[in-house]
């Protein structure tokens, strides 16, 4: 089997989706890899490093592949470049793509949405979001350190003790766990929390504060949380909002793929902390957990600093390539048998993650959208 891997053409993506290690991995399972051109410089892979890895560059990559590999989804041009029958592998983000996956749709084009891999036990390797949101997290937390004009760590000196920052993180699944770790590490007191009932054990076992606030949790499928009710999410930023005013870091992580952010924090909490205060919203390329931040840009409120993410992974591309290629590998390996592309549409992970296949739109939310539309 031919599989290529494109140069990412979306703005401020510098990810890879195949690093040049796990390229031995394809070649040994008896598949042909070619690398279109310059595919690996925002990740700092040169092409010579894929060339020595086994894989051909080749500027018609797509035109030749079998199975296509991306980060981002790929964009119209390029679909329309791709042989009936052949496949992809990427983030789709198919509720915003209808136009995509329509064209998909009709070349006859089967493509594979990693943000739709379950989150079960067999899928863990293919699970894209979490490992992406791994990045994210540890990435908040610097960012968060770096603006905030102070210590993160206790001080113990002769000219006087400095005490530590005080971070409040909400959100508490992979991202914000994650913030939690990097945010104790760096020597910050935390607090955190999130609406899930698991959350607290979690958030204590990374060394942080678990904040309990007398409201029911909101468990929902897949692990994420269940949209809750204007009315319970304004008295949520009521008691929340001591702990804000209190904190001299705040970082916000809760996103669910294909809905808007929920709002946890308002401009009026944000107006109420201390001078020199810094918030990190990773939530606001999809609608922002606080409001008033802007994706890409820090932005004043009140006396803090509001950072807005923007595609965070990609501000950390080697590590972020590196986990998101090793990811699709899993799920490559998945989909393939004797070298050739055999995919099991009955298997659940193909079977939830699959979008479009032989001229139909299998993923039924997609499907919905589109008849809307047409």
């Amino acid at each position: 089997m031919r599989i290529a891997v494109v140069r990412e053409t979306r703005e401020g993506e510098t990810r890879v989706a195949l690093v040049p290690d796990l390229v031995p991995a394809l070649v040994a399972a008896g598949h042909d890899v070619l690398v279109e051109p310059g595919a690996g410089r925002g990740a700092l892979h040169a092409d010579e490093e894929y060339a020595a890895a086994g894989a051909a560059l080749d500027e018609r990559a797509v035109e030749e592949a079998d199975l296509v590999l991306a980060v981002q989804p790929i964009d119209v041009a390029t679909a329309r470049r791709l042989r009936r029958g052949a496949a992809t592998v990427s983030f789709l983000a198919p509720g915003q793509e209808l136009a995509l996956v329509a064209d998909l749709r009709d070349i006859g084009v089967t493509a594979y949405a990693m943000e739709l891999v379950p989150r079960i036990s067999r899928a863990q390797s293919m699970d894209a979001l979490s490992s992406q949101s791994l990045v994210s997290g540890y990435r908040c937390a610097v960012v968060c350190a770096g603006l905030l004009r102070r210590f993160f760590p206790l001080n113990m000196t002769a000219a006087g003790t400095v005490p530590p920052a005080q971070v409040v993180v909400l959100g508490a699944g992979v991202a914000g766990l994650q913030a939690i770790a990097t945010a104790r590490r760096l020597g910050a007191v935390v607090k955190a929390y999130d609406v899930r009932a698991a959350a607290a054990e979690e958030i204590r076992s990374m060394g942080a504060q678990a904040i309990e606030l007398d409201l029911p949790t909101l468990d929902g499928a897949g692990g994420y949380a269940r949209e809750m009710s204007e009315e319970r999410s304004a008295l949520q930023r009521e008691l929340l909002a001591p702990y804000v005013a209190a904190a001299d870091g705040l970082i916000t992580t809760a996103a669910v793929p294909g809905r808007t952010a929920p709002v946890l924090v308002t401009a009026a909490m944000v107006e109420a902390m201390r001078p020199g205060s810094v918030v990190v919203d990773l939530a606001a390329d999809s609608g922002g957990n606080v409001e008033g931040s802007v994706p890409g840009e820090v932005v004043r409120l009140g006396r803090a600093q509001v950072w807005g993410g923007r595609n965070v992974p990609a501000q950390m591309p080697g590590p972020a390539s590196r986990l998101y290629a090793q990811n699709v590998v899993s799920l490559v390996q998945l989909l393939t048998a004797d070298g050739t592309l055999e995919p099991d549409l009955d298997d659940e992970v193909l079977d939830a993650c699959c979008v479009t296949h032989d001229g139909v739109v299998r993923h039924a939310p997609t499907r919905e959208l589109l008849e809307g539309v047409r």
